[in-house]
């Protein structure tokens, strides 16, 4: 598995290409879809689900986690993912008043979100009763 510091820069490294990944799709989907509801953060989280449920279903949850692990999913994806701007983001749609967009911006991102980890998770080649819940 690596040392401590071997490990962390492994995490770095992926975090740092995960979040220019974010950065770029997020701010390309702005420029196409404008900015009025935030669609970068929506594709970003929901994509990003996609390849944790894949990535999941073809190496099964480790015991130890190997470089490649804390590279792909604790690096890449964590640094891909946004928890925190779609938080600040669904806050700003509600302080402006927009209830329903904040609204649907949640339920989306928490709907898709679930069944992208799942279809993942299927194009891994694995049935969903074998999704470790």
């Amino acid at each position: 598995m690596g040392d401590g510091l071997t490990n962390a820069l492994i995490i770095a490294l992926g975090g740092a290409l995960g979040g220019v990944g974010r950065f770029a799709l997020s701010n390309l989907l702005a420029r196409y879809l404008g900015k009025a509801f935030p669609w970068g953060t929506l594709a970003v989280n929901t994509s990003g689900a996609l390849v944790a449920g894949w990535w999941l279903g073809l190496q099964g949850l480790p015991a130890t986690p190997s470089p490649l692990w804390l590279f792909t999913v604790v690096g890449l994806l964590g640094g891909y993912t946004t928890v925190s701007s779609f938080s600040l983001q669904t806050i700003e749609l509600w302080q402006r008043g927009q209830t329903l967009r904040a609204a649907i911006n949640s339920g989306a991102t928490l709907t898709l979100g679930l069944v992208m980890v799942a279809l993942g998770w299927l194009l891994a080649g694995v049935s969903l009763s074998e999704m470790p819940l």
